[in-house]
């Protein structure tokens, strides 16, 4: 999600990852210009925040070492810098870039698993600039999420001729991912997402339904004489 004017001030890689701009907007790097990012609306950010809720759900639930991150860079060429949605990656890859001086950003070969766009006005760069720059260095997979137009790509195999393969859903379907299959998501929730904190509050109160359940039928066995311990 970025806008299409970039600024007149031009930056290396290295000076990028250590700009700090006067105000509040955030920049992605296209060969060496500023491009300011669009401020995301309430229902971009809670897409964002439905997606890597349910991308750390399923990695804790499958034991997978994996972590799902927003407002990371990925460099894609000698002086771009991308700033996916979402962005998720191996626990080792992002913990090598924790105590890295400088913005939080992938170098080169250090590539992430799957990159998220939700798409903003200037769609162009998502559908056609993105795609090129995260086939080329060979992302194994990039979502582009468009809440105007109802769909969701999932784009895989970056390794082809024309780059990527691509799969599109719209409304009423369901999409799983191609390194997750397990990982099926719908496209309605996805553009019409829950608040992630009622869902949250909801696992808590079944979790402790569960707990009182257990604590019940643990004192029931105490009176037959049964230790639940030892079942």
């Amino acid at each position: 999600m970025s806008q299409s004017v970039t600024t007149k001030e031009t930056l290396t890689f290295e000076e990028y990852r250590f700009y700090q701009p006067e105000s509040d907007v955030k920049y992605e790097l296209f060969r060496g210009h500023l491009l300011p990012m669009a401020i995301p609306t309430a229902l971009h950010s809670s897409i964002c925040q439905y997606l890597v809720y349910k991308f750390q759900h399923y990695f804790a639930t499958t034991n997978l070492d994996l972590v799902a991150k927003t407002d990371i860079g990925v460099r894609t060429e000698v002086d771009t810098s991308r700033i996916p949605d979402v962005v998720v990656c191996s626990s080792s890859l992002w913990s090598g870039i924790l105590n890295r001086p400088g913005s939080g950003i992938f170098d080169f070969e250090e590539i992430p698993n799957l990159v998220v766009e939700v798409t903003s006005e200037n769609w162009r760069e998502d559908y056609i600039r993105k795609r090129a720059e995260y086939a080329l260095i060979y992302i194994p997979e990039y979502w582009i999420v468009d809440p105007k137009k109802k769909q969701i790509w999932v784009l895989s195999h970056p390794e082809g001729e024309e780059g990527y393969d691509r799969q599109s859903y719209t409304r009423g379907q369901n999409f799983p991912s191609e390194q997750f299959p397990d990982l099926i998501l719908s496209v309605d929730t996805l553009l019409a997402p829950p608040i992630v904190e009622n869902l949250l509050r909801e696992e808590q109160m079944q979790r402790q339904q569960l707990e009182a359940k257990s604590r019940r039928l643990g004192e029931k066995l105490r009176e037959m004489g049964i230790d639940p311990d030892t079942i």
